[in-house]
């Protein structure tokens, strides 16, 4: 990776302090009996790196450290859950050695990632797979059935109460209250909420007219508040509001949507969303070891639930310092192993990758290298 260039954006900066405040916490989260095994590993692996991003990654990225720690305790791992955007930016100005990204890279942030990351530039491998969840505060009431249309309306404004109509004729026999509904969208550049309007654009157009994009639309009211954790307990602390939100950020007293596909109405599960990710693609026109993944939000098939998010972890294709490499690597391929994949679902309720998906994962990540001097 090239220097780190001397006057870095205010983004960055944050970043840097907020990983170095990371690092005067424990290296061994898990406990004693944990510390001690890594104590006595025999990994030669050495080094550190820091990575920032995604929120919604946060549960399953701290599960990830610390097991990582434990077979190789002279190497670290820092990580700062500053959102999507602000991880993505930072491995841009060369902050850090990776991000983590509810979005994968766009093509203009991929071409200016040559400045951080030399000629090779960067690239997006798929980490993270989690269902998001709608999730509203209506006491006594745990799921409520809701097609993309609804969704729509509610977090426009243009349904306002809980029982109006058109989500009464979805939900035959719940009890439905006049309270007002209070929507809660994400105030930071946010990878959940690109997800989340790149669903609702593709599925009902007519009525979600907005483009997707990380930044909530300027032209549509209602509260916000930054990350997963905070839309969370804004809902939970007011009756009738409602937000979306990675699902392993919900709990009780939230209820949950079933999402309506096809015929059906799918609950949320990290097994649903695993399999509307199997129903992925490539992006086009891209490099092979870029696994940039295109959804079917539009998916119609039995058990999917294509309001889904896919996190990547994004690294370098290059590093000018052979122990970031090699630690970059080594934590990478963890991360997306079969059993850095269970460690994550056990943690965040996510969907373990496809063997297929994982085994080219690995093999991307292992191509990294140490920059030509």
């Amino acid at each position: 990776m090239k220097p780190v260039p001397s006057r870095l954006t205010a983004a960055a900066s944050a970043v840097i302090l907020g990983v170095t405040l990371a690092a005067c916490g424990s290296d061994y989260p898990l406990g004693p009996e944990q510390e001690a095994a890594a104590r006595n590993a025999d990994s030669k692996l050495q080094g550190a790196i820091t990575g920032a991003g995604s929120s919604a990654q946060g549960p399953a990225m701290e599960a990830w450290r610390a097991a990582f720690a434990t077979v190789n305790p002279r190497a670290q791992v820092q990580y700062s859950p500053d959102g999507s955007g602000a991880g993505r930016g930072a491995l841009l100005a060369g902050a850090v050695t990776f991000a983590g990204s509810d979005a994968y890279l766009s093509d203009e942030e991929l071409a200016e990632s040559t400045e951080a990351c030399g000629s090779g530039g960067a690239f997006n491998i798929p980490a993270y797979v989690s269902p998001i969840s709608i999730a509203f505060n209506l006491p006594g009431i745990t799921e409520l059935n809701l097609d993309a249309a609804a969704i729509a309306k509610i977090f426009r404004g243009e349904i306002t109460v809980w029982n109006d109509p058109e989500i009464a004729s979805q939900n035959p026999g719940v009890d439905l209250p006049g309270t007002r509904i209070a929507p809660v969208s994400r105030s930071d550049d946010s990878g959940t909420t690109e997800n989340f309007t790149d669903y609702l654009h593709a599925v009902v157009p007519e009525i979600w007219t907005d483009e997707p994009d990380g930044t909530w639309p300027g032209n549509i009211g209602g509260e916000n508040s930054k990350g997963n954790s905070g839309v969370v307990s804004t809902v939970s602390g007011t009756e009738g509001a409602v937000t979306y939100a990675d699902d392993s950020a919900v709990g009780p007293p939230l209820g949950r949507v079933n999402l309506r596909v096809g015929s059906e109405y799918v609950p949320v599960s990290a097994e649903a969303a695993a399999a509307a990710v199997d129903l992925a693609s490539m992006v086009p026109g891209r490099p092979d070891y870029d696994m940039s993944l295109e959804l079917d939000r539009t998916t119609t098939a039995p058990g999917a639930y294509p309001l889904v998010l896919v996190s990547y972890h994004i690294y370098c294709t290059s590093y000018e310092n052979e122990q970031s490499a090699e630690v970059a690597k080594a934590f990478g391929e963890y991360a997306v192993s079969e059993e850095g994949q269970q460690e994550a679902a056990e943690a965040a309720k996510s969907a373990p990758l496809s063997a297929e998906l994982s085994r080219r994962a690995m093999q991307s990540i292992a191509g990294i290298t140490v920059a030509k001097s």
